[in-house]
């Protein structure tokens, strides 16, 4: 099973903060066509990172058309226009669903692909998303500051999943309870233990931030971006642990910085 049937219900199940999400950027293993039409009638972008990409098919919905320059990346590949309009107003009762949470986006992939024969809702959706996959090529290949940006996102979640790894040193970083809410309890502790480094690194971090401009050192905002709250160099995870909760209560202000 591939990442990408799990993508969406990551965003709309497991996604409790107040930040709404507008563009998810993964790698090769978590792109389909499907998920590319998906994203966009959800009125999300779809930014993957898609290996050898100068070696995937590019499509229009003309096959008289012809474009200077792309004429040799087209192939003679073309959209089924009439297709998706014939189940365009499926495809979005299928978006409806998903936004709602009737359904979850991991359930209906599997169904349509659980189809000895090609179910025609797949095909239309398969279609759309081939168009979609062909504009995303287009702008991926143009401007050198949005392969940037995509490579950044996903620099950060590798930054993240390697605090994980630090952190979850037990069992050699593997989960290996059998029941299903034995499970969710050690992935969930994993998740909290994540989240008090992160906001622990980023208060401090903004503290040591202000304390340099006080003190006269140039603070750029494009360097600071730059900076993650996932370092896990200053942390401990080994021995006992003793968290004076009295003393903590008590304290005024954040520990004196170094």
């Amino acid at each position: 099973m591939r990442d990408a049937t799990y993508l969406l219900d990551g965003i709309f199940l497991d996604n409790e903060t107040e930040l709404n999400i507008l563009e998810h950027t993964t790698d090769t293993a978590g792109y389909t066509d499907v998920m590319f039409a998906l994203f966009d009638v959800l009125g999300l972008r779809f930014s993957p990172r898609i290996r050898d990409i100068g070696k995937k098919s590019l499509y229009r919905l003309d096959k008289d058309n012809s474009y200077l320059n792309l004429d040799i990346l087209l192939k003679g590949n073309n959209i089924n226009q009439s297709l998706i309009l014939e189940r365009w107003d499926d495809i979005l009762r299928v978006a409806g669903s998903l936004k709602l949470g009737w359904v979850t986006a991991s359930l209906f992939v599997g169904k349509l692909q659980s189809f000895p024969q090609q179910n025609n809702l797949l095909r239309a959706v398969q279609e759309y998303g081939k168009l979609i996959k062909t504009i995303f090529i287009l702008r991926y290949l143009n401007p050198e500051e949005y392969r940037r940006s995509i490579h950044s996102q996903l620099n950060k979640g590798e930054v993240l999943h390697s605090l994980r790894r630090f952190l979850f040193f037990a069992h050699q970083g593997q989960i290996r309870k059998r029941q299903q809410e034995d499970l969710a309890n050690q992935s969930s502790c994993l998740t909290f233990v994540t989240n008090a480094a992160v906001a622990w690194n980023t208060v401090y971090i903004s503290q040591v931030l202000e304390e340099m401009r006080l003190e006269g050192y140039p603070v750029f905002d494009d360097d600071v971006a730059h900076l993650s709250p996932a370092r896990y160099e200053h942390i401990n995870p080994y021995g006992k642990f003793f968290f004076d909760i009295a003393g903590n209560s008590a304290r005024q202000g954040l520990r004196p910085l170094r």
